[in-house]
């Protein structure tokens, strides 16, 4: 008798399998609600108040901003994956909170961004990718339907057909270099909220992005325009 080999696409879904159980287990939480761990002061920015499990967001302008929304999750004890993205540091991540434990890097797939992508969504809850190239709606929406079956969270850094919510830096203030001293402490960006539906479009938001990572604590402060609300990532002197 004999026994046919197996084809490639079994054994992919066999190695998916066994990546979903081993991740499952190592996980430090089980959560079955749809809203994701956030950081305190990005809970005001988006929309409903926190990350949300099957959606799409759309970060322009800010790797560090893209680090920021993937603090919280990797806080709570959910994987992260990043592809794509050279530029995202594991010294920088680690100081805005992002377990290294738990954090999968593919600095350049290539080409083959979009599948290595879709692969990480099928086993790994948040995945941040920046797009390499124009991004078709029909695989945008695609990808996005495997985002919502599986309940994961796509990271896009730059521009998404159809994306949920839409975080574009308008504007980025550093603050501790004067004039011939001093060094760069943190930056302090105007974030413009928009997406699908009324909590999202139109919003405005500052939010100081500190040069040692997020601290644990947030208070409103005084902006200079009518911005809100506006949440400094850690606390003001004064």
């Amino acid at each position: 008798m004999t026994v046919p080999a197996p084809s490639p696409a079994d054994s992919r879904l066999d190695r998916v399998g066994e990546l979903q159980s081993r991740i499952r287990g190592m996980e430090a939480t089980r959560l079955d609600t749809r809203a994701v761990p956030t950081h305190p002061a990005l809970a005001e920015v988006l929309p409903g108040g926190s990350l949300r499990e099957g959606t799409v967001v759309q970060v322009d302008g800010s790797t560090s901003l893209v680090m920021a929304l993937l603090a919280g999750p990797s806080q709570s004890g959910r994987w992260c994956a990043v592809v794509g993205l050279p530029d995202f540091g594991v010294e920088a991540a680690a100081r805005f909170g992002i377990s290294l434990d738990r954090l999968v890097l593919v600095p350049d797939p290539g080409g083959q961004w979009l599948t290595v992508a879709a692969t990480l969504a099928e086993v790994i809850p948040i995945v941040a990718v920046r797009p390499s190239g124009r991004v078709s709606p029909a695989e945008a929406s695609r990808l996005a339907a495997r985002i919502r079956q599986r309940g994961s969270v796509l990271v896009a850094a730059g521009d998404w057909p159809g994306a949920d919510t839409v975080l574009e830096v308008a504007t980025s203030e550093w603050a501790g270099l004067e004039p011939g001293h001093g060094a760069l402490r943190e930056r302090e960006v105007e974030v413009r909220v928009g997406g699908r539906g009324e909590l999202a479009r139109g919003r405005r938001a500052r939010l100081r992005l500190p040069e040692r990572g997020l601290a644990a604590t947030t208070e409103p402060s005084e902006p200079d325009a009518p911005l809100t609300p506006v949440l400094p990532l850690e606390r003001r002197a004064g």
